[in-house]
């Protein structure tokens, strides 16, 4: 037991080191290319640090995987470097009991950045976009869902409408079940428009089955109208729709499943959201992987040479599993692998690739 407790205080001393190498290094990193973003004379120093703080989080908590293996690869030279290791199998210690608490410890920070660190990293974000929105031209999304429907905004020189919409199809161009509530540039509210369904065309929602009232008039049933179809000019695209949903990196994980189930009842495709909370719960797994991939590669006695070899191989092998896992994620929100195979089989490989060479080159 007294070892187990070394052992992961030590793990956990090498974690802690790195993150705050790499935190140091992301805030100046992040700091520059802010003043790069934004101009010295609509931002103020203060609100410059304030953005930087806000967007560390989400790239600290990214690279997460990788400062692991950074921190294995410090924690067990250092252990084979004072004969520690070697001693530990002197005294029947095998390299995986040498390995659990380090495991322990990586699964309990993988559960910790998922249930702490990813809605902290979801809201900073959400922040920082909202506060860089103010000092660029970047228009805010148009796009949102409740569990009334879905809302779209778009606007002109004429003034504003707001789209409401019980459903749609997965791309947003067809609406069901719609209304238009018309807005002049003072704000005041100048038509309402229900239709059975409407349909984004070049520069025009085309509303079936429509009727329009005229607020503005003293009785607007009176003098409202009916039509088989009505045009209403819009400056909405496709892409503008699809970029209007909110990142899945932007939702905190316990109310992404709330979400999907807004979004499907909506019409939409989540598939991009199922994958990024499954990958997300896979966390822990990943981080896993990389302690045995670290520690395969240096538990071996310094003087037995190609330690750095060891540490190269390992570090390639580590970034290679980060990267297949990303890609494996494109494939899964992209529909060309199954979401569970694209959250879940990358970690589950790398822990046994892992394990045979552990077991090759210690046990074996």
């Amino acid at each position: 037991m007294t070892l187990h407790l070394y052992f992961a205080r030590r793990f956990a001393w090498g974690l802690a080191w790195v993150f705050t190498g790499f935190a140091l290094l992301s805030v100046m990193f992040q700091m520059v290319e802010i003043l790069r973003r934004f101009r010295s004379d609509n931002v103020g120093f203060l609100e410059i640090l304030w953005l930087t703080a806000l967007k560390v989080p989400a790239g600290l908590y990214q690279i997460l995987p990788l400062i692991v293996i950074l921190a294995t690869l410090s924690t067990f030279l250092g252990l084979a470097r004072n004969s520690e290791l070697v001693i530990a199998r002197a005294a029947g210690r095998s390299a995986l009991r040498t390995l659990a608490s380090p495991i322990v410890v990586a699964l309990a920070l993988g559960l910790f950045s998922v249930a702490v660190f990813n809605p902290i990293a979801a809201g900073t974000t959400k922040q920082f976009e909202h506060l860089a929105s103010r000092h660029t031209d970047t228009r805010a999304s148009v796009l949102s869902i409740s569990p009334e429907g879905l809302w779209l905004r778009q606007g002109s020189p004429e003034g504003q409408t707001v789209i409401k919409a019980q459903r749609a199809n997965r791309d947003g161009t067809e609406l069901f079940s719609v209304t238009f509530f018309g807005f002049r540039p003072d704000g005041a509210p100048e038509y309402r428009i229900e239709g059975a369904s409407a349909r984004l065309e070049d520069g025009a929602w085309v509303v079936r089955s429509a009727k329009r009232w005229t607020l503005s008039d003293p009785n607007p049933e009176l003098t409202a109208t009916s039509a088989a179809q009505m045009r209403l000019p819009s400056d909405l695209t496709l892409e503008q729709i699809r970029s209007g949903f909110a990142a899945p990196s932007s939702i905190p994980i316990w109310r992404l499943p709330g979400f999907i189930d807004q979004l499907e009842k909506a019409g939409f495709s989540a598939r991009r959201h199922r994958v990024w909370l499954q990958t997300e719960l896979a966390q822990p797994f990943l981080l896993v992987t990389m302690v045995m991939i670290g520690a395969a590669f240096t538990m071996g006695h310094t003087r037995f040479g190609h330690t750095g070899l060891m540490v190269v191989v390992a570090l390639l092998l580590g970034f290679g599993l980060y990267f297949v896992r990303n890609f494996a994620q494109v494939l899964g929100e992209n529909g060309q692998l199954p979401v569970l195979l694209a959250a879940w089989v990358p970690p589950a490989a790398g822990i046994l690739l892992a394990m045979g060479f552990l077991l090759h080159l210690e046990d074996g």
